[in-house]
């Protein structure tokens, strides 16, 4: 008898790493999870994703919070608890460390330690890090370790990615004129926006147009443009933070322009936090975290009367076509993130979302605070300035 656990293993795949899906192997890899309760918490499931995998065993967790960990004892399952992370790790020694806190300040103590103890990989949540002087450290530890990392985007292993970009390159929206996506523009909207939730639509232009060559931007607190006095510290941990607006717009690396705005309190629950290809034959949308996430529109989208215009879904199946795959249970939930991750340490390769992704989303950001500083001047990037371009404001 098939069990639902079998099922939602064997069902899913993304189509430009077959090799995740389906597949059971002998060796059964030892986790670690760090979680803070109170601190960033457990993550979006980034703990919980272990006990579906029938490789993987969950040996050990820590929690700084007593009660915090004494429910992640339950959750678990596991009676090896430890109130001091670096402890676990140095007893424990597990292959696989699950940094799982959303508090982004404490990113680089918890990987560098992981990899000093001779981690094989890591899985964070995301942001990535708070600036491009704490990716760098990250980057020489892993590599120092030889450690493979791989982030919480997981609208990048869905099935679906691999074929909108084979559709985008045979030209299905024609001549691509620009990217445009925004966040979730709550009460986060602005800067705070821009990382938590941000670096999901960025992340995805890296994916399909690759790494930012130039940005400009501007930055604004009710209506002014950001200044010193403006920035404080953001919440979850994200250093110096300002701006309840935000528009930027960069150069792409295959020649594409894309964009990205966020103003406080002006999304809605039926709509926002996504983005939009727009080409002179059509338009895909992409809704973060939906199903099906892509939908497509063809025709110019400078003629919004013509006739038999629909959205049409695309699928792994193709334009059209119902999703044959469980999204829920394989993307939704961590399962293709991680079973990626095992297969890049196993085949030594990099992570379908890896540190080089990772860095990728932190230039977008930061590219953002140093155009801004420099009063909307286009800055070229990499950028040279390492640190969070916020503390130089004037």
């Amino acid at each position: 008898m098939t069990t639902r656990r079998t099922f939602l293993l064997k069902g899913a795949g993304v189509a430009s790493a077959p090799a995740i899906f389906g597949q059971k192997t002998k060796k059964t890899w030892r986790v670690g999870v760090i979680g803070h309760t109170g601190r960033g918490n457990f993550g979006h499931g980034l703990d919980t994703v272990w006990t579906l995998l029938d490789e993987t065993s969950i040996e050990a967790v820590a929690d700084a919070h007593p009660g915090g960990l004494a429910k992640a004892k339950l959750k678990l399952k596991t009676d090896r608890t430890y109130a001091d992370y670096r402890e676990m790790l140095a007893k424990e020694r597990p292959e696989i460390v699950a940094v799982c806190p959303r508090h982004v300040d404490q990113r680089v103590p918890m990987i560098t330690a992981a990899c000093e103890m001779g981690a094989k990989g890591i899985y964070i949540e995301k942001p990535f890090a708070r600036s491009l002087a704490e990716a760098d450290e990250i980057a020489e530890a892993c590599a120092k370790a030889g450690t493979k990392l791989a982030i919480a985007h997981r609208n990048r292993y869905h099935p679906a990615m691999p074929v909108l970009k084979k559709l985008l390159k045979e030209g299905i929206v024609g001549n691509v004129l620009e990217m445009r996506g925004r966040g979730k523009e709550d009460r986060r909207g602005g800067g705070e926006d821009l990382w938590i939730l941000g670096t999901h639509i960025l992340d995805l232009y890296n994916y399909l147009a690759g790494k930012p060559l130039t940005c400009s931007a501007e930055m604004l607190q009710e209506g002014r443009p950001v200044t010193k006095k403006d920035v404080n510290e953001g919440n979850e941990g994200l250093g110096p933070l300002a701006g309840d607006e935000v528009h930027a717009r960069w150069r792409m690396e295959n020649g594409w322009t894309a964009c990205f705005d966020s103003v406080r309190n002006r999304g809605s629950k039926q709509a926002g936090f996504g983005l939009q290809i727009i080409g002179n034959q059509g338009i895909i949308d992409i809704r973060n975290d939906r199903e099906p996430l892509i939908h497509f529109m063809k025709d110019s989208p400078w003629e919004p009367a013509k006739a038999d215009r629909k959205w049409l879904p695309i699928t792994s199946a193709g334009i059209g076509k119902p999703e044959p795959q469980d999204i829920r249970g394989t993307v939704h939930n961590h399962v293709a993130a991680t079973r990626d991750l095992l297969d890049s340490i196993k085949n030594n390769r990099s992570p379908i979302c890896g540190l080089n992704e990772g860095i990728s989303t932190v230039e977008f950001v930061s590219s953002v605070f140093e155009s801004h500083r420099l009063q909307g001047a286009s800055v070229s990037i990499p950028l040279k300035t390492r640190v969070n371009p916020l503390l130089l404001l004037s």
